[in-house]
């Protein structure tokens, strides 16, 4: 009897700990932490762990989206036959155009499909001119060079909360890149110009398919308007 006494006895025990222990993982479930009471489910907390460092280590290693093509440095240089040039460009009257004070013109030329670098030429009458390239990745419907005058006053409100952040735009020592519209990157920054006394030249290669922009920027001038000649084309 003390026998059957004791085997009974040692059975409730080892209920008693089971109803212990299934009470403490309750209890650590109920709070977010691992009871930590077998070996199987340590080996699962440690099986998390690292599967959270292999995550972490992965999220250290994963790359930036892939930016848009790399941007060449364009080239630039002056010629001195400036009236001879005038002269010539006279003959097309699209490639005269008139920058009032205040004003500035941009030219659009769309990448062709046939070329491979771009070549622009231009000179004024009697005073200088800021003159800056930007490059637009934007697809044009059509590869026809277009003629765009916006005058100063157009972007006021949007100049009035850039000076506050970032001084007020000067031509004078580049003007800055709005984030507006298309991706846009700056090939050669606004800066005036004397092309009253030079033909200022240059050329750059194509970095992709998009949508060059001729800045032709008078907007400093508060009376004097420009004369600009001028002439785009593009090479295979």
């Amino acid at each position: 009897m003390q026998q059957v006494y004791q085997q009974q006895l040692l059975h409730q025990q080892q209920q008693q700990q089971q109803l212990a222990s299934m009470a403490a993982a309750a209890s650590a479930a109920g709070n977010g932490q691992p009871s930590g009471t077998s070996a199987s489910t340590e080996n699962e907390a440690n099986a998390v762990e690292n599967v959270q460092d292999v995550q972490e280590t992965t999220d250290q290693n994963i790359l930036p989206p892939l930016s848009l093509s790399p941007v060449a440095a364009a080239s630039m240089w002056t010629r001195k036959d400036v009236k001879d040039f005038k002269e010539s460009i006279k003959k097309d009257s699209d490639s005269v155009i008139k920058v009032g004070s205040g004003e500035t013109v941009t030219v659009r030329v769309p990448t062709h499909e046939d070329g491979t670098c771009l070549f622009w030429e231009f000179a004024t009458d009697y005073y200088d001119l800021g003159f800056g390239v930007y490059f637009e990745w934007t697809v044009s419907p059509s590869n026809t060079v277009s003629v765009h005058v916006s005058d100063s006053s157009d972007d006021e409100e949007l100049d009035e909360e850039s000076e506050a952040a970032n001084g007020k735009s000067d031509v004078e020592r580049g003007a800055p890149k709005k984030d507006e519209g298309p991706p846009t990157d700056e090939i050669i920054p606004v800066y005036r110009r004397d092309c009253h006394e030079e033909v200022y030249c240059g050329s750059h290669l194509y970095p992709g398919r998009g949508v060059y922009l001729l800045k032709f920027d008078n907007s400093y001038s508060l009376w004097r308007s420009k004369t600009l000649y001028y002439r785009v084309y593009y090479t295979r």
